[in-house]
């Protein structure tokens, strides 16, 4: 008798996700400098995500029944962890405002089967890297998220930059693979990106803040010209090549902004 096939939903399997999910938290740990709150802020963190992959398949399936345990069972540990959290740092209730919108809009998406769109992905990185003002403010940085905002705004633009850019570039190598236009918005997003980097390098219009170095802009650089070189030299790449090719990236941009 062969092995019973697992519910769907229990797995995510997006390969890049993790990436996205983990680095800005964790600089804003770095940033912050780590205590013990952090492991339970990175732990509700993830089991968010599941519970968000988890609902997000159940609305793109019509709600069928076989689908929502997943959805119940990861909420349930958030909430669970959530709580925890927020016995610890009531103030993170305040992120309630930023966050909801995101997660109304991204659902609604999963619910019109329009997850793969650019907005979508979009607002699905905004959400991720807002958490590195969160972690800053776990950490003791800061009391309140607009305290946590302002004093590590130019790490967050710098990490948003990056994955914001990686939405139009991943599509031109898997949804919109040969798709000039993808393309042409690839380049021209990244190069405005290296640009707004470049300019917070010089530590301006930046002041007291931790500035990027220069390390970062070379790293962004080196993005821009993957975006032209990549999916015309390989476009055949699996999602799972191009998944870790990200996480490399990744590794790249949070290890050169953290060094200055």
């Amino acid at each position: 008798m062969g092995r019973r096939r697992r519910s769907p939903g229990w797995v995510p399997n997006q390969h890049g996700a993790w990436a996205m999910l983990l680095a800005p938290v964790l600089t804003g740990v770095v940033l912050a400098g780590p205590v013990p709150a952090h492991a339970l802020l990175v732990a509700a963190w993830l089991a968010a995500y599941l519970a968000f992959f988890a609902a997000g398949l159940w609305l793109r399936a019509s709600r069928r029944p076989r689908y929502r345990p997943p959805a119940l069972t990861y909420g349930a540990v958030t909430a669970l962890l959530g709580t925890a959290l927020l016995a610890l740092h009531p103030r993170l209730l305040a992120w309630a405002p930023v966050y909801a919108p995101l997660l109304v809009a991204s659902l609604r998406f999963s619910a019109r089967r329009q997850d793969r769109t650019v907005t979508n992905d979009v607002v699905t990185v905004l959400a991720a890297c807002l958490m590195l003002p969160v972690a800053h403010q776990v950490g003791g940085g800061s009391v309140w998220p607009w305290e946590a905002l302002a004093a590590t705004w130019p790490a967050t633009v710098v990490v948003a930059l990056y994955f914001v850019g990686t939405v139009p570039y991943v599509k031109t190598m898997i949804r919109e693979r040969g798709n000039p236009r993808m393309r042409d918005a690839s380049l021209a997003f990244h190069v405005v990106a290296t640009a707004v980097v470049a300019v917070l390098a010089a530590g301006w219009p930046v002041g007291g803040q931790v500035v990027p170095g220069w390390a970062v802009v070379v790293v962004f650089v080196a993005l821009t010209v993957r975006a032209v070189v990549v999916p015309r030299r390989w476009p055949a790449a699996t999602p799972k090549q191009v998944g870790l090719g990200e996480v490399v990236a990744t590794v790249a941009v949070v290890g050169a902004l953290l060094a200055g």
